[in-house]
């Protein structure tokens, strides 16, 4: 148990990864790449990272902004689940008076789960808790040769426990870090770097030609497809748009005119189609598109929670991947043609 420890610990003083917020304590900045980057592969969550704390560098600054300014500065990442609860979580720790420091206190935060409390409380206070996520599920069922489904209650709980008996308690933060990053970097889901791995003697997975196997996952539900038709919608240099709610995907974005099951109006016969069954894939979904466009003399009663916004205004509102995707095809397809 020691030696893979130390020979992580070693590992990562060679290869560990220079990343921005390794180089303070600040738990806010901490928390902030540890939120950004619960979806998000390092190479994208960087530079949405340095933007928020260009923009907010403090707790309260951000605490203080708007949830659409906040969204509208997530916009491309996804999940914007996350950058609610970030918001939320921001007010929260205002009202504490300061950062939590407990691993208790800090699962008390919107958003944050055990993996992320126990990344936040080992680097920012060396907190002896070990972190457990896709990188580490990885190396420890490869090197120690569990084949539990890493994502069934057993396996939560198999491998939290193996992980927490590993961790040197003292270097708690240096170690889950090696952890992650031999994941990211060594043990890789695909061609794993097997050949000048410092744990080969010693893993199982490896040793038993087994490394392509594992981890182990069990088969969860199949994806399912959602139809969505779109109306870019101009009137006069205005276009109408609206805020999703509560209970869907992308609360809080914005989005054109979506056809639904009372159109107000819209026939989809008089509108230009700019393009057919557009693909864009969620986690547990896959979306399929049709992009409309429409010009109108007179604004349309839309209903509820449609507002007219300028064009030039529209960057100014958050919107999901998909609408991004849409205006991109309104300007290629139509310009700035009235």
């Amino acid at each position: 148990m020691t030696s893979f420890a130390n020979i992580l610990l070693k590992w990562f003083r060679d290869n560990g990864r220079e990343l921005p917020w390794r180089e303070t304590h600040d738990p806010y900045a901490i928390w902030l790449s540890e939120i950004i980057l619960q979806q998000t592969q390092v190479k994208q969550g960087w530079s949405y990272w340095e933007r928020f704390m260009r923009r907010w560098p403090t707790v309260e600054s951000l605490a203080a902004a708007s949830e659409d300014d906040v969204l509208r500065e997530w916009q491309g990442l996804g999940y914007y689940s996350r950058a609610r609860n970030l918001h939320f979580a921001a007010k929260q720790i205002v009202a504490m008076g300061e950062f939590p420091q407990t691993l208790d206190e800090i699962k008390s935060l919107k958003g944050v789960g055990d993996y992320t409390a126990a990344a936040i409380g080992s680097i920012a206070f060396g907190l002896p808790a070990a972190v457990v996520d896709g990188n580490v599920y990885r190396v420890l069922s490869r090197y120690f040769g569990v084949e539990t489904p890493i994502n069934t209650t057993e396996g939560k709980k198999t491998f939290t426990a193996l992980a927490q008996s590993l961790l040197p308690v003292k270097e708690a933060s240096a170690y889950n870090q090696a952890l992650m990053d031999f994941g990211a970097i060594q043990c890789t889901p695909q061609s794993p770097q097997c050949v000048t791995c410092p744990l080969q003697e010693s893993c199982v997975a490896l040793r038993e030609n087994r490394v392509g196997m594992l981890p182990v996952k069990q088969k969860t539900l199949k994806v399912k497809e959602r139809h969505l038709s779109y109306v870019y919608i101009r009137c006069k240099d205005y276009v109408a748009i609206h805020r999703r709610g509560a209970g869907d995907i992308w609360q809080g974005l914005y989005e054109p005119y979506l056809v639904g099951e009372d159109n107000n109006g819209v026939d989809l016969q008089q509108c230009l189609l700019l393009k057919k069954n557009v693909r864009h894939v969620l986690t547990h979904r896959i979306l399929i598109a049709d992009f409309y466009f429409l010009e109108t003399e007179a604004r349309l009663e839309l209903g509820e929670g449609y507002i007219w916004v300028h064009e030039s205004d529209l960057e100014r509102y958050a919107v999901p991947r998909l609408v991004e995707l849409l205006y991109e095809e309104v300007h290629a397809v139509l310009g700035n043609r009235k």
